[in-house]
């Protein structure tokens, strides 16, 4: 449904540290990175992309001023992928903000993780299947 999606960053190293170490269990890659030389009023502007081999889903975009907090889920491919999500996370030194678990308010088997990254930004890693 979505082909791909970009999340700001004010500090872009450590974002892009965090999204490195955190999105690896998940099996996301850094993929591109790019300097905006066509932008005007921030020509230096830095970006990354990350995902699977082969596709660029999720790009990280240097900002001067904080964007508004954002929810983003990533796709675990089971409950231990979400756990090493989680502890890859929280070793860079981000907050945590809800431990791998089940959720079943919001279906059954729903497991869960989440973490806020650099900027405030409710990150997740979610596995759907049962145990």
């Amino acid at each position: 449904m979505i082909d791909h999606l970009s999340f700001y960053a004010t500090d872009y190293a450590t974002s892009k540290a965090f999204y490195t170490a955190a999105l690896k269990p998940l099996g996301y890659n850094l993929g591109p990175e790019l300097t905006a030389t066509w932008d005007t009023e921030f020509p230096g502007r830095r970006m990354c992309a990350f995902g699977p081999p082969g596709r660029s889903i999720f790009w990280l975009i240097e900002v001067k001023t904080p964007a508004s907090p954002r929810h983003v889920a990533f796709t675990a491919k089971d409950r231990a992928a979400v756990d090493a999500f989680h502890q890859a996370a929280l070793k860079t030194g981000v907050k945590d903000n809800g431990g791998p678990g089940e959720r079943p308010h919001y279906h059954p088997h729903y497991y869960g993780a989440f973490v806020l990254d650099p900027d405030g930004n409710n990150i997740e890693a979610v596995y759907h299947g049962a145990p």
